[in-house]
């Protein structure tokens, strides 16, 4: 693999589409980059650590604000109590009811909670970010040096904050269209269809998940591009991002689907591994399950995490193979 990058180089100027261009198939090298990150835990350990260092608090936080709205709204004044999940079709109406009764209050809590949330994530993104890539220079040798690498941070954070602005975007329209579906499908005049909405649901989902992947990467090249190429300004970095070339383009799109179905794998995974103990849930108890369950999202985060990183290590190979002076 390394030899198709070397060949790339020699064929043709940084930009410029060769023989071995074509043949080079981004998911060929996905494998290697996957090593390089499980031979260099550092490179995961700052990813892990800047997105626990954030989270954390904020699930923290997020608990306390769902702890006072249910004190001021218990489940059972929102009927929560009269679900039943064998009568589906009154579940849901109590469902969209509740939700109804909790929305006022969980809307107040996100006008302020959501902004806050929002900046310190975008703040912890650029820095988080910036040091990892920085990581990943100093364990390349072939990496130029250079010491002004702290100097890009505040235009990391902007380029970061494009990005989770257009990410909140895609959420707002996701939100906005399950909310549709759920008040032209589940109503009180007549019986709830649960087979549309959910039809909805889970093509509002899948629809918006895929077109996020399909064109995320121009968004989240852009950071690369800025901290590795010094003459590169946030707006110069932002607009390369959209005109990288077919070829340059392609391996980045090819890498994005990749990792979001690696991402879908790692749902799946932990659905199935939260889902397996159910039959001998009396045999190991709520406590057991519980503590099972915690162990499963603790290894979701950083599976998710270091997939992360080897998808910001293979942007980094492709910048180098395709733009690197």
């Amino acid at each position: 693999m390394a030899q198709l990058f070397q060949a790339g180089r020699r064929d043709g100027e940084p930009g410029t589409r060769s023989a071995a261009d074509e043949k080079l198939r981004a998911t060929q090298t996905l494998v290697s980059h996957m090593s390089f990150c499980w031979n260099h835990p550092t490179t995961v350990l700052l990813e892990i650590g800047w997105r626990w260092l954030v989270g954390i608090p904020f699930l923290a936080v997020a608990w306390l604000q769902v702890q006072q709205i249910l004190l001021q709204l218990s489940p059972e004044s929102a009927g929560l109590d009269k679900v039943n999940f064998q009568n589906p079709w009154l579940s849901s109406y109590l469902l969209t009811e509740a939700g109804s009764a909790y929305h006022p209050l969980v809307a107040a809590a996100l006008r302020w909670l959501a902004p806050i949330a929002i900046v310190a994530w975008t703040i912890a993104l650029g820095i988080g970010r910036t040091c990892v890539l920085q990581r990943m220079r100093t364990l390349d040798a072939a990496a130029a040096r250079r010491s002004s690498w702290l100097r890009r941070i505040p235009g990391m954070i902007a380029l970061q904050g494009v990005w989770i602005l257009a990410l909140v975007a895609v959420f707002a329209i996701w939100f906005q269209g399950v909310a549709w579906a759920a008040s032209s499908h589940i109503t009180s005049a007549t019986d709830p269809d649960l087979l549309g909405y959910l039809c909805w649901v889970i093509f509002l989902s899948l629809g918006l998940f895929v077109a996020w992947a399909l064109l995320s990467w121009s968004l989240s090249i852009a950071p690369v591009l800025y901290f590795e190429e010094q003459d590169a300004s946030v707006l110069k970095a932002l607009l390369a991002g959209f005109r990288l070339g077919k070829t340059f383009s392609g391996k980045l799109l090819e890498v994005n689907l990749v990792m979001a179905i690696v991402k879908i794998t790692l749902i799946v995974l932990a659905m199935v591994f939260s889902a397996a103990p159910l039959p001998f849930s009396d045999q190991f108890g709520p406590d057991a399950l519980h503590g099972l369950y915690y162990i499963i999202a603790v290894a979701f985060l950083i599976g998710n995490d270091f997939f992360h990183v080897v998808r910001l290590r293979s942007f980094v190979a492709f910048w180098q193979h395709y733009r690197a002076k």
